[in-house]
């Protein structure tokens, strides 16, 4: 059995990603952290994101381009909630509302499909970007 003790590098990491509120990528982490003089290898890295999406501390999802990026979303005590995030700007903002449940219940009951309810990420724009993108 591992120890779950504090290391450095945790730290730092841990921190570090608190500072993307709109997600990022495991190259973007790891360039922030270089450029912040601290010499973290990317297995590090990775062996640490793998660790908080298992805790449920940050969510992996794709972008437009299909790249893996990550959010931080411990913040949110609630069971059943929601992102939106822009495809334009890549502003995500987190919904907390129970009209959710509604939705999540109409899949389950006409389409036979369970829906993890947590933490889950709608595309779309913004309100700020949707008038610069024609649909």
């Amino acid at each position: 059995m591992r120890n779950n003790y504090n290391t450095k590098s945790k730290n730092l990491i841990d921190e570090e990603i608190i500072n993307f509120p709109n997600g990022f990528t495991i190259k973007e982490l790891f360039n922030r952290l270089k450029e912040k003089g601290n010499n973290i290898g990317l297995t590090t890295i990775y062996r640490r994101i793998i660790k908080l999406e298992e805790e449920n501390i940050i969510k992996k999802y794709f972008d437009e381009n299909n790249v893996s990026k990550y959010k931080y979303v411990n913040d949110c005590l609630s069971q059943r909630h929601f992102y939106l995030k822009c495809i334009k700007c890549e502003k995500m903002i987190h919904i907390d509302c129970e009209c959710i449940d509604e939705f999540y219940n109409h899949v389950l009951k006409n389409h036979k499909f369970y829906l993890n309810i947590k933490n889950n990420i709608f595309l779309g724009l913004c309100n700020s970007c949707k008038n610069f993108i024609i649909l």
